[in-house]
């Protein structure tokens, strides 16, 4: 992108914004946002909400660095950890809600929303299950060793499936907010 992701413009505010105010408005109240290691200017941009950030200082490092990461900044009476990402900006806050609903319903379980049958995000693990993330294995790797433990969010919103990897990507991104 040129450009960290987070940072970009999405209407009135950055992408980052647009995601942690979905989060906020879903009603989660322990936000932990984990940051590179020379993300000072994302870190600047979110000092306005009230989140903790940590620092995951492994460069290039999988998603599951960030987590453990991650882990040791969130409050012990969490049971499971809704796990955004910063390039999915138009997840909705009712899907955020859905998924803790279906947490609650079902605490033992991954929670992972679908649209149209194509997994999304964000997902939620139980504590349990994401708290001994051992090295050298993926969130992907997670979720298949729990592959029974799953269950579906079935959504009609589409923000679970959009990510901007690519400028076009971000391009289309605009688009359906504008719309």
């Amino acid at each position: 992108m040129g450009r960290p992701k987070q940072l970009l413009p999405l209407g009135d505010r950055t992408v980052i914004e647009h995601c942690i105010s979905a989060i906020s408005a879903a009603g989660i109240q322990d936000l932990v946002v984990v940051l590179g290691p020379d993300a000072g200017d994302i870190a600047t941009a979110i000092h306005i909400f009230r989140v903790k950030s940590v620092f995951n200082r492994q460069r290039g490092s999988e998603m599951a660095e960030s987590v453990r990461t991650g882990l040791d900044a969130v409050s012990p009476g969490s049971t499971g950890i809704l796990l955004c990402l910063a390039d999915h900006p138009l997840v909705m806050p009712e899907t955020m809600r859905s998924l803790a609903a279906l947490h609650v319903a079902h605490p033992g379980s991954i929670i992972i929303p679908s649209f149209n049958r194509r997994r999304g995000h964000p997902t939620l693990f139980p504590l349990r299950v994401i708290r001994d993330i051992p090295a050298q294995r993926t969130m992907r790797d997670v979720i298949n060793d729990h592959e029974k433990e799953i269950v579906y969010l079935n959504s009609d919103d589409e923000g679970v499936l959009l990510d901007m990897d690519e400028p076009e990507d971000y391009e289309m991104i605009l688009g359906r907010f504008r719309a």
